[in-house]
Formats: structure tokens, sequence, C-alpha cells
């Protein structure tokens, strides 16, 4: 289940830059409960301020709840740690041109 829930991750893009936020390194916890139906993901975003929070929160909670055999689904956003670029995967520095 949590391939499942990192492949639908990586479907989800912040509209300013080209790479998914998984990759990007926004997602900081990924947690099944035992059953691996219930999930909690705690995310950033790449400055507090980012104008599309919203629409990528959105985009993250319904592709998360559309996932067969998750019966409940929580994101959380948090700020802490602060996102920096090391936290980006190689492909997406490689991708950004880092």
């Amino acid at each position: 289940m949590e391939e499942k829930v990192i492949d639908m991750l990586r479907t989800v893009f912040d509209p300013e830059i080209p790479v998914n936020i998984y990759d990007l390194g926004l997602i900081y916890r990924v947690e099944l409960n035992d059953e691996a139906t219930e999930l909690e993901v705690d995310m950033t975003l790449t400055a507090p301020s980012c104008p599309a929070a919203d629409f990528i929160m959105e985009d993250v909670r319904q592709k998360l709840e559309n996932i067969e055999g998750l019966t409940r689904v929580d994101v959380n956003l948090v700020f802490e740690p602060e996102w920096d670029k090391d936290m980006m995967s190689e492909e997406a520095k490689l991708e950004l041109g880092l």
C-alpha cells in the first residue's frame, strides 16, 4: 500500500515547478495503520506563502482518497523542518538543472 501511496504522490505537481512533490522532498511522512486502511501524510511547501498551496493540498487529498482500500486520509501541512533544495531527489535536481 505504501508503494501505491508514493506512486500517487508522484502524480502531484506544483504548477510552478515541473517536478512532482514527492521528488521535490515536500513529503515528510507517510504512515499507514497496521491494517493499511488509514493514512496520515505530513507535507510541506517550498515556501509558506506558496500561491498554489490550496490547489496542491486538495490535489494530494483527492488523489490519495481515490486509492482503493483506504478508508481515511489525513494530510497535514507542516513547516518544520523548513524545506530546502537539499531535500530534493537527485532526479529532481537534474530536472531543474541544479
